[in-house]
């Protein structure tokens, strides 16, 4: 049974890896998180199913004794936009350091350890046409694409066993994740729900020789960003994560369509969401907004 770490265990993406790594029921699971109150809330309904470790990525002994007894590790911990690229040093310290303490652990204690990383598209900017292959060109101040590209450099340099996924916009529940609202409106992006990022991590595991020592673009459904704005908006309704975003922070958010991101569900086949799934979803946890609706109807845009 191959013994699986889980990093970033409580974000969106993490929660639903562990759903479907138990789903599996041929891993023993291990996930480790910050402690605090809504990390803690979030993983209580599998404290009896894994193992549960409250801690920091940058912790280089707890780091460095779970990876010397860890086959697989998925590294989602991260610091995300908008904040990462608010605070200059905070995603360098907890994207770059995490990453670091992690490659010297396996690159010391544990070689044959495989690492999945959960990089991102937006490294990519207004690039049209990207692929894996495109010249990478930050500029100083997008501090959370430059961490994640370091991490890349740094992965790819230390040790055997690895995947790189670059992640594009995921669709999580946007009242209660970090959604990126922080986008251009009239931007087409490509965007993925949690649901199928996550599947993404858990059958790579099955592809371990063919995914080795590559990087891939991770694919969803092309969408136009003021479309998908307005129909957050119609289903959810106004909130104050969407007003201060969109008021006030800079629409400095990219995921460009990538001419191969095709390539990793041609090897794994891991789509199975789709956007009119995830708008139904939304509709069902919204029956009660019905004020916020109303308050959302001066932003929705008229085709």
């Amino acid at each position: 049974m191959k013994k699986v770490l889980v990093t970033g265990a409580a974000g969106s993406i993490g929660i639903h890896v562990i759903k479907y790594l138990l789903a599996e029921g041929k891993y023993e699971i291990t996930a480790l998180g910050l402690k605090n109150k809504n990390v803690i809330k979030r993983m209580r309904r599998f404290k009896k199913r894994i193992n549960i470790l409250y801690g920091d990525v940058r912790d280089r002994v707890l780091i460095e004794a779970l990876i010397k007894d860890h086959d697989v590790v998925i590294h989602l911990a991260s610091a995300l936009p908008p904040l990462a690229d608010m605070k200059k040093g905070l995603a360098e310290m907890i994207d770059y350091d995490g990453c670091e303490n992690i490659v010297r652990a396996v690159s010391y204690y544990n070689p044959k350890c495989h690492l999945f990383y959960a990089s991102t598209t937006s490294m990519y900017k207004t690039k049209e046409n990207a692929t894996v292959r495109s010249h990478i060109e930050l500029d100083e101040f997008d501090y959370f694409s430059m961490a994640k590209y370091k991490s890349e450099m740094l992965i790819k340099e230390k040790i055997k066993n690895y995947t790189i996924y670059r992640i594009p916009l995921v669709l999580s529940n946007p009242l209660g994740d970090n959604f990126m609202y922080h986008v251009n409106k009239n931007s087409v992006v490509d965007c993925i729900t949690k649901e199928d990022c996550a599947y993404a991590f858990v059958k790579g595991l099955k592809y371990l020789d063919k995914l080795n020592r590559k990087t891939f673009n991770i694919g969803g459904e092309e969408v136009l960003y003021r479309d998908l704005l307005n129909k957050i908006l119609e289903i959810d309704g106004l909130s104050f994560k969407y007003v201060f975003s969109r008021l006030f922070l800079e629409k400095n958010y990219y995921s460009p369509v990538c001419l191969d991101s095709d390539e990793l569900e041609n090897i794994i086949h891991y789509r199975n969401d789709s956007l009119v799934e995830y708008y139904n979803r939304l509709r069902s946890r919204s029956t009660k907004r019905k004020f916020a609706r109303f308050l959302a109807r001066p932003f929705v845009k008229k085709k």
